[in-house]
């Protein structure tokens, strides 16, 4: 059985299917608001009912492209884009994306963001 991990070439962060950035490293947390049925005289809730899905995806040592650096594309800015995590057998889109921490950090020549966190509103395997 061989296993194949992500490498940065796999983790994207897109616009409108175009490749701004890649990545080097993932974790994603995904969480859903989920809630108690209770019935009157019961006391153990008699069921659980589930709610939205969140999903938190944090990005490590974000390679910003050479077409975006041409296209001046400002990350700052960056609302409503999709990170693509590409599998052997499958590709994990993470849509309606907004950025909700970025820590940048660089040497001379490069352009590096440390670590990005972002929020999706929704995960779609394709």
């Amino acid at each position: 059985m061989i296993v194949s991990f992500p490498t940065s070439r796999d983790i994207s962060i897109e616009i409108n299917g175009k490749r701004l950035a890649v990545a080097q490293s993932y974790k994603v947390k995904a969480s859903k608001e989920s809630r108690y049925i209770e019935s009157f005289g019961q006391e153990e809730p008699v069921g659980t009912v589930g709610g939205r899905s969140r999903y938190l995806i944090e990005l490590s040592r974000v390679y910003v492209t050479d077409t975006a650096l041409s296209d001046g594309i400002d990350f700052y800015s960056l609302s409503d884009f999709n990170v693509v995590i590409a599998k052997p057998d499958k590709r994990i889109i993470f849509s309606g994306c907004e950025w909700s921490d970025i820590v940048e950090g660089s040497s001379v020549g490069d352009v590096v963001l440390e670590s990005v966190a972002i929020l999706a509103s929704k995960r779609m395997e394709v």
